[in-house]
């Protein structure tokens, strides 16, 4: 399972040990602060995200690290710094305008619909790329008809590369939890985003499932070329998949780094340590 580490650096890009290619940058989150009232949740952190790797953003609990994807996928709004992606400003927008760049991601808590069926929640990941208008879809003719069919179509090419045939017509609430969190990233997938933020996809997992969706993860960046940042409390899964680490504590960033020079930072090693603030 163990992903190679980056070598070859230069300004243009990446050439990692298994011979994958890493890019410019992709995202760029430049000295973001992030308040509520008089609570700093982030204070001045930039970092950015390369095209075709895998980005882990780790700390302790409260450090901040959902806070910071919920900047990132547009969910909350920075009072300081700036969102760049694929070379351009991002402007204030609404998280359906971001899925539109091309962003999708998982959530902490599974944010499914547990009365639909596996195969319709993934379709629910295709809906800004819909053009029939409410009246056709209603009555389910025409152009609506033969963009739901090619729509399906693609859905089923991800319900079989994540290995979940035989589920596709069962309701999601009676499926148990690592599949739950399976069909959450057939649903992300479905809006093919050109970056994935996954928010702790091994939470609650015991260690099959969790081999499962590394090994789903990896496939995704090796076979699609998809960009990967993802948040995860399992430091053996992150030191694992990762290409490089961002390391926050207390809404700040304290580590920056590949996995080998994240584990040997002594800052990273005492605030996990649990050693006392000043």
């Amino acid at each position: 399972m163990t992903h190679a580490p980056t070598i070859s650096a230069d300004a243009g890009g990446h050439v990692t040990a298994d011979g994958r290619h890493i890019g410019g940058v992709m995202m760029d989150m430049r000295n973001i602060t992030l308040r509520f009232g008089g609570v700093v949740a982030i204070k001045d952190i930039s970092f950015d995200i390369r095209e075709g790797e895998i980005r882990a953003i780790i700390g302790p609990n409260g450090a901040g690290k959902s806070s910071m994807m919920n900047v990132m996928s547009g969910f909350y709004v920075p009072q300081q710094g700036e969102v760049w992606f694929r070379g351009e400003k991002r402007p204030q927008m609404k998280p359906y305008e971001v899925a539109r760049l091309g962003i999708a991601r998982t959530f902490q808590n599974i944010a499914l619909f547990d009365g639909m069926s596996v195969l319709d929640n993934i379709m629910t990941g295709r809906l800004t790329m819909m053009k029939s208008g409410l009246l056709e879809q209603a009555f389910w003719w025409g152009r609506a008809e033969r963009e739901e069919s090619w729509h399906r179509e693609r859905v089923e090419k991800i319900v079989d590369f994540l290995e979940i045939q035989n589920i596709r017509k069962t309701p999601v609430g009676r499926l148990p939890y690592g599949l739950k969190k399976r069909v959450e990233l057939a649903r992300a997938l479905a809006a093919e985003p050109k970056l994935l933020m996954l928010d702790e996809p091994m939470a609650g997992m015991n260690v099959e499932e969790k081999e499962d969706m590394s090994r789903f993860i990896l496939d995704v960046n090796d076979e699609f070329g998809t960009t990967i940042a993802l948040i995860e409390h399992d430091m053996g899964v992150v030191m694992d998949l990762s290409d490089r680490v961002v390391v926050m504590d207390y809404g700040r960033k304290i580590g920056d780094g590949t996995p080998d020079e994240v584990r040997n930072n002594q800052e990273v090693i005492d605030a996990y340590l649990g050693v006392a603030h000043d």
